[in-house]
Order: structure tokens, then sequence, then C-alpha cells
């Protein structure tokens, strides 16, 4: 099969804003960034504001004149909508304008199904979009023609979207029977983490927050990071050596964003569920963005439906290079510039620091001949410095509850 180049979709991004709409601005400014991700070319925004949705079309009939004016002169190939549509609002929609409409929700799944790079992650998207589609198909042979290509279209398929809802819900059943096997498969493996003495940190934070960037300073590898929304979408766990034989496990997750489609809260549950179990969480903040108060209280929000609002969590703010001014509002927090030299060991010293704080001190005395007991005591302790400048040394450290019956064999 021969590849093509897709051309780059003209598109105009459209918002409605009610009353009690908060944070209006960031969310069309974010859509922008969505739609640059998805391969657009943004030419123009419209916003609206009214009291209410237009059931039909959303916006009122004299704004929508205006983008069908526009969309004609310009050669507008794509409607993007920051406002959850109906079947009927998409359908009214394309009906007037004559062009491809699609939603923030259908943009989110598109740029997924791209980033998808695990067999676990492409079913997922694979299901979401199924399930976003399924009480769209009734009646949508326009709209489903219109996106045969594209951005919003990827994932399925066009031949897979214009099958009957029976087929539809066949395939639903079908890949919620696979992922099924393979999140028992996943649990096999957390179960064994968990059963582990291996302290485990997850990372989460909003998308594009640099999350993969740290990822990638304390594990010394290569994973795939850029200055783009949902960079990274499959859960990665690691080890890391953080001092002599003490090891820990750092788990980087999707990147959380707002008004995220409920399909895919659903269908990524598994996939968050990575951090579920973990012993600290590092929440990733970006301290240049003007908006990342709002975007902290997204990922708190997810948190909270996650049930993993408990977990301990410390807040670093990164990107502090490039921030003109930070007003934190988490606490505790850190604040570092992931790029300048140094961070690898700022980041080990305040997860270190960290894991002292979450661990129970201890002391024993060893005596010179026991050396060689030091390699597995220094995998289940963190321990402090020791010089054995006398025959007997006594060892300082710190050591997490459930491992403290461990250090009998430890003591003379």
């Amino acid at each position: 099969m021969i590849a093509t180049q897709e051309k780059q979709e003209r598109v105009i991004l459209l918002g409605v804003e009610l009353q009690e709409t908060e944070h209006f601005e960031m969310s069309m400014k974010e859509l922008a960034s969505l739609a640059k991700t998805a391969g657009a070319d943004v030419v123009s925004f419209y916003h609206q504001k009214r009291k209410q949705y237009d059931g039909k079309t959303l916006i009122g009939s004299g704004k929508l004149d205006e983008i069908k004016s526009l969309a004609d002169a310009d050669a507008i190939d794509t409607v993007i909508v920051n406002n959850r549509l109906t079947p009927r609002q998409n359908t009214n929609l394309e009906a007037v304008l004559g062009v491809k409409v699609i939603d923030r929700m259908q943009l989110i799944l598109d740029i997924f199904a791209m980033r998808a790079r695990s067999h676990e992650g492409k079913l997922q998207v694979h299901l979401a979009q199924l399930k976003y589609m399924l009480p769209r198909l009734a009646g949508q042979g326009v709209m489903l023609s219109r996106q045969a290509g594209g951005i919003g279209s990827r994932g399925p398929g066009e031949s897979q979207l214009e099958l009957n809802r029976r087929s539809i819900r066949n395939q639903i059943i079908d890949i919620e029977r696979q992922l099924k096997q393979v999140e028992r498969n996943r649990q096999t493996a957390r179960d064994k983490r968990v059963d582990s003495d291996t302290f485990k940190i997850g990372l989460i934070g909003y998308t594009n927050a640099g999350k993969s960037t740290i990822m990638n300073i304390l594990t010394n590898n290569t994973q795939y990071e850029a200055d783009e929304l949902f960079a990274t979408l499959d859960a990665t766990t690691k080890k890391i050596y953080l001092k002599d034989q003490f090891q820990a496990t750092l788990t980087d997750t999707v990147g959380f964003i707002q008004d995220l489609p409920t399909e895919l809260v659903a269908a990524f549950k598994s996939t968050l569920e990575e951090s579920r179990h973990v012993d600290l969480l590092l929440h990733i903040i970006d301290a240049s963005d003007a908006n990342h108060a709002e975007q902290e209280r997204v990922v708190l929000d997810i948190l909270e439906e996650l049930d993993m609002a408990d977990i301990p969590r410390l807040a670093i703010y990164n990107k502090i290079d490039i921030a003109d001014h930070l007003t934190a509002t988490a606490f505790p927090n850190v604040r570092i510039s992931a790029h300048q030299k140094g961070a690898q060991e700022h980041l080990r010293q305040i997860i270190i620091d960290e894991i002292r704080g979450l661990y129970q001190p201890f002391s024993l005395k060893l005596h010179q001949k026991d050396l060689y007991k030091l390699y597995e005591l220094n995998k289940i302790a963190l321990l402090d410095s020791y010089s054995f400048a006398s025959e007997t040394e006594e060892i300082t450290g710190y050591i997490s509850p459930s491992n403290q019956w461990k250090l009998e064999r430890f003591y003379d």
C-alpha cells in the first residue's frame, strides 16, 4: 500500500459561552491546541454569548450565517465546536454549513486514536469511539460520508462506522471481552508490584505538563515527549535506583484535561488505575501556564473520581525557568526546571526526602564480618551514610512499616 500525505484541513473553531460558563477563554485556547495537535490549520475563531444553547443548531441563525459565508469564501473543510453536540445539532449544523462538523469530544477521541501505541490502548480508543458514535448512527448518512477521512474519523474507520447498530454493538461486546482479558493480565502484573518491597511512584498531571520529561530524566531513558497535548497515552512503568540498591518503580500515565469525554474516562479506567496502588503521587504542574491553577483543579477532581485523593501527593511545579510568576496553590510543593543542569539529582533527592517522611526510622548495629548483609538491607530500606570506622557500625535508615519485620534477620 502506498502511503499518501493527508492535506492539512482548514478549520474554524466555534464556542458558545453561557453565563455560568467558567474558564471559557482557557477552554478555547485549549481547543486550538487540540486542533493543531490533530493536524489542523486553524483559520478563524467564532464565539457567541447566550443565555442557553439553541436546541437545533447550538448557536443563533445570525452567527451561523457568518460562519457559512466564511466557510464558503475560505474553503473551510471542518468546523470544530468546543461544546458537546447532540446528534440532532450535529446533523443540522452540517446541513446548514455544508462542511464536516465535529465537537470537542470527537476531536479528543481522534487525538487519542493517533497517540495509542499499545494493543490495549488501541482497543480502548476503538471502544470509546464506537460508544460515542453509536447514538449518532441513525439517520447520519450525510455526516458519516463527510467523515470518511481527516480529523475526527481516525480509529474505527468509515466502513465500521457505517455498519448498522447491531453490528456496532457486537463490536463493542467483542472489544469489551478482549479488554477484560487484557485487564486480567494487567492485574496480575499489578498485583506482583503491589506485593513487592519496591516503593511505587506515579506521575500524574495535566496534559503537556512535562510528565514524560520527568520520566526520562529519572530513568535515563527516552520516552516520546513533545510540546503538544496527549504526547503520551499508554501507561509506562520503569524501575529507577534512588540510592545504592534501593529501587522504586515510576509509572507515567495519560495526561488529564478538562471536559474529558466520559467515554474515555470509562475506557481508560484500567490505564489510569496503574497509579491507584502507588505509594506516592508526583503531581507535575506546568508553572509557565497562566491557567495552571485551573489545571491543578481538574487533576484533583479526576483523582477524587478515581478514589485516589488519599494517596500521598507532592506537587512539582515544572518549567519554573520560563514562568513569569507563580502563585503556588498546592502544598507541599517544590519548584524545578527539568531541563536545567542538576535537575536529575534534585528530583532524586526530593523523592528520597518524601520516602523518609512516609517510612519509619530504624537503627541497628552491624559488625564488619556481616558487611555482606548491607546489600540485602539496601534493597528493602533507605539507608543513611555509614563509614565502618570501627569494627561495629550503627546503621540508620528508613523502612516501610509493612517491612519492619524483615529487619529481624539483620540484628545480632
